[in-house]
């Protein structure tokens, strides 16, 4: 006898219930029930900002990520839980236990590592649950928080290192003080509006003794100046009341970062590492991002004190990229052993007179978090660019824990194979395709993915009519052409120096993420953005500028000011993370008309072109309310209307975080603000039309994706399932009619279908109900493969079998239908 089973199959299901009008509108609603499938990838990790270890029981501990949120395992990484998804931000700089109560748990927002791509906060979390609820707690304006101590015998006294807005001018840094468990703060500790505090430091004998390090400095669209007279090393002995600025032994005049750390045995020594070596920024153009040389004695270094900071002494001048790292550990046994942490995790065994660079070698680079078990020295866990790691050996062996999903990603892109793989570029850990779907039961795993190129990533687009042909950019402009078939990858940058037979080319300057097209009419055709934009007809094998015009403002960033010092000074980290100022950063080419061409440039420029780049026209100017210089994220030519295109500005590298999105109907000539139902305060990244559906828009900025219905006169966020991140990149795609997001620290996510989003109007949610037109059926061919360990190792799921069937009910509705048949 046999059993058979009919359901009406309803994966994911737009329904309508009874709600409070004042709370969620109905579109909010209806699109409540729709789930987005995460796809990974995990193998690579992404940036940890802090880590935090329950001592007693160290398999439990929190990690602190740039951009993704905070995690917590208990199981030593086998498995890991998201903490932060459904807080107002993701982006992380310290976390923080209570010694005595591990489930105690502070959470300092915004992370302190001054990239060109750091995200920023909103203040500081409490959870009393070991972070299964949290309350916000405040300081709301910090933006950027580098350390948060907890007094040990008195957990209502707290201390934040509050390092200030990185992209301008704000009161609220320096240390920040509670006595109350964060129902109020005094601000103990404060320089000026340009100072904050980067790092904090607790005698664990007299924690009335505490070390903090202020730190000056300002990113801006067009530079980085990372020091001045604010920074300084600080002491207090009295529990933040009063406080001395250290001097003796440490280097004279402006510094920059700084990292302290002092011996858990004995409070007397103390190590600093400090920056103080100014240098004068590279010329435009010369690449690279970081300082030239510059003149005087190098003073910048690991320091040592042996009486509590009274005195110091210059240990040796280690002390990597310090904008970005200015991190030292202590072995809590051995005041001897030394780790600095930088691209690579250096070693000392001699107090810090010389380093080995060989601490971790066998896993990614770019150290920032390190945790040294106090019972078992030998025992690290180590946060990077790259995840989080542990050994168990003194760093002679690591693990690398890929399990967890935190690709950082700028761009994305897809094929057209069936089923279609996505690709994209991820920062500092290159750019890869993965599928979307796969024949396996165990869904998608590390090894259905691969490299298309070196570096930090960004956009990866494959050949629409070849999908063996991948384009894929690493910063900077440097690009190649990857054919699947036969493994070769072939450079494609424009030349950008002096030939080798003699001749003078132009240099062009290019952004860190540069803009980097297939022309919609023809693949062949390439485009990649400099200060000019540059073509080729041949897939990248030889370029021409297109209309011969730098299409920037020309501007000579050498003669603008950061904190009131000219480009052209010697700065501390000057400039590190940007090459060049002026240049291509958003670019499309019309899908319905050849040669009509936009351009966006980081320094706010939005050009036009309707005759194929022969002449071109500045619209920038005729954008009411945008501030000038404001960076272009993103232009959208419509499918749909011939002069009609969407463009993102992204104002927060000038200090601006409000939302700005607009539309033209004239080929730019005129304007049109669309932003309501838009967070203030998180910046806008994208914007995307539905091919098929005029009215259906979606926008990703730092917080989510939004979604209009109505071509921009309301958004709505698109949340359910997805978790706080930014969101980089958006895009549809064209058959399966899957909605691809590409996030900056959550991987890649697929809404599967949006269908019924094309069909959603004020009209249809009038209606009692509608079925929407069903999705492809989904089929899997089960590989059985390799038996992977769950939680261990991280795997994506491939979509639900069967046919899809979304429809909606404006009323309440009842669960599916199961028939059941029995049959002999």
């Amino acid at each position: 006898m046999r059993t058979r089973r009919f359901f009406v199959l309803c994966f994911v299901a737009i329904a309508l219930a009874p709600v409070d009008a004042r709370s969620q509108t109905t579109l909010e609603t209806a699109i409540s029930h729709l789930q987005y499938r995460e796809l990974g990838p995990a193998l690579m990790g992404g940036r940890i900002a802090d880590l935090a270890v329950v001592e007693s029981k160290p398999q439990v501990f929190y990690i602190a990520t740039g951009t993704g949120g905070v995690w917590k395992t208990e199981n030593h990484g086998t498995s890991w839980t998201p903490l932060f998804d459904d807080q107002p931000t993701s982006s992380i700089g310290d976390v923080t236990l209570d010694p005595s109560n591990p489930n105690l748990v502070w959470v300092g927002t915004g992370e302190p590592q001054n990239r060109q791509s750091s995200g920023w906060g909103n203040g500081v979390y409490k959870s009393t649950d070991a972070g299964n609820t949290w309350r916000h707690m405040g300081l709301e304006g910090t933006k950027h928080i580098g350390r948060i101590l907890i007094h040990p015998r008195n957990p209502d006294i707290v201390y934040v290192a509050a390092v200030g807005d990185l992209w301008g001018p704000n009161e609220e840094r320096g240390v920040f003080r509670t006595k109350d468990g964060g129902e109020t703060w005094e601000k103990v500790l404060y320089i000026d509006h340009h100072t904050g505090a980067i790092d904090l430091a607790m005698d664990p004998g007299d924690p009335n003794t505490i070390f903090a390090g202020m730190y000056q400095r300002q990113r801006t669209g067009w530079g980085f100046n990372g020091g001045g007279p604010g920074s300084g090393l600080y002491r207090t002995f009295d529990g933040g009341d009063s406080w001395t600025e250290l001097t003796e032994g440490l280097p004279e005049g402006d510094k920059g970062r700084i990292g302290v750390d002092v011996f858990r045995q004995d409070g007397n020594v103390v190590y600093a590492l400090i920056e103080a070596d100014a240098r004068t920024p590279r010329r435009p153009g010369a690449g690279g991002g970081g300082g030239g040389g510059g003149g005087g004695p190098r003073q910048s270094g690991l320091y040592r004190s042996l009486d509590r900071g009274d005195t110091w002494e210059r240990m040796s001048n280690t002390n990597p990229r310090p904008m970005y790292y200015s991190q030292v550990r202590i072995d809590p046994s051995n005041a001897d052993r030394i780790y600095v942490l930088g691209t690579q995790l250096m070693v000392s065994d001699d107090g810090g007179r010389t380093f080995r660079r060989d601490g971790a070698t066998q896993i990614h680079v770019d150290h920032h978090a390190l945790w040294i078990n106090p019972n078992d020295p030998d025992h690290l866990i180590l946060g990077s660019d790259g995840g989080v790691s542990a050994s168990w050996d003194g760093t002679a062996h690591w693990r690398m824990f890929d399990n967890l999903a935190l690709g950082q990603f700028y761009a994305i892109g897809y094929d057209m194979r069936d089923p279609y793989y996505v690709c994209g570029g991820l920062q500092d850990n290159d750019a890869w395709c993965g599928p979307s779907n796969t024949r396996s039961f165990h869904g998608i795993r590390h090894q259905d993915w691969y490299e298309t190129v070196y570096g930090d990533g960004f956009f990866t687009i494959v050949d629409p009519t070849d999908s063996s042909i991948v384009y894929s950019e690493s910063q900077g402009g440097n690009m190649n052409r990857y054919d699947l078939n036969t493994g070769e990858k072939t450079r494609m940058r424009p030349i950008t120096g002096p030939r080798e037979d003699g001749d003078t080319a132009k240099t062009y300057r290019f952004n860190w993420n540069s803009a980097l097209q297939l022309s919609p009419h023809d693949p062949a055709t390439v485009y990649l953005g400099a200060n000019y934009l540059m073509r080729s007809r041949d897939r990248g094998m030889s370029w021409e500028e297109v209309g011969g015009v730098d299409l920037s403002r020309q501007i000579d960033r050498t003669e603008l000011e950061i904190m009131g010092v000219l480009g052209s000074e010697p700065q501390m980290s000057a400039n590190d993370g940007i090459s060049g100022y002026g240049n291509i950063t958003a670019f499309a080419e019309s899908p319905v008309v050849p040669g009509l061409l936009y351009v966006g440039t980081d320094d706010g420029n939005v050009q036009v072109s309707r005759d194929d780049g022969a002449t071109w026209t500045n619209v920038a100017d005729r954008i009411s309310g945008l501030p000038e210089r404001t960076y272009v994220s993103r232009l959208e030519p419509s499918a749909h209307a011939e002069g009609r295109v969407y463009a993102t500005f992204d104002g927060h590298r000038n200090g601006d975080y409000a939302a700005y999105v607009y539309v033209s109907e004239d080929y730019g000539q005129s304007w049109t603000a669309i932003t309501d139902g838009l967070p203030h305060g998180w910046s806008v990244n994208v914007i995307t039309e539905h091919h098929r559906a005029p009215s259906l828009l979606f926008v990703g900025n730092e917080v989510g994706v939004f979604v209009s219905v109505d071509r921009g006169g309301r958004w709505v966020q698109l949340k359910n399932n997805f978790p706080t991140v930014p969101v980089d990149d958006i895009l549809i795609h064209p058959r399966d009619n899957d909605l691809l997001v590409g996030t900056h620290g959550r991987s890649f996510w697929i809404l599967a279908d949006v269908t019924a989003l094309e069909h959603l109007s004020d009209e249809v949610l009038a209606e009692a109900g509608r079925i929407f037109p069903p999705a492809r059926e989904s089929i899997m061919w089960a590989e059985r493969g390799d038996w992977p360990f769950q939680g261990a190792t991280y795997s994506a799921p491939n979509p639900p079998r069967g046919a899809r069937i979304r429809y909606y009910l404006r009323d309440e509705w009842e669960a599916p239908v199961v028939a059941e048949e029995g049959g002999g």
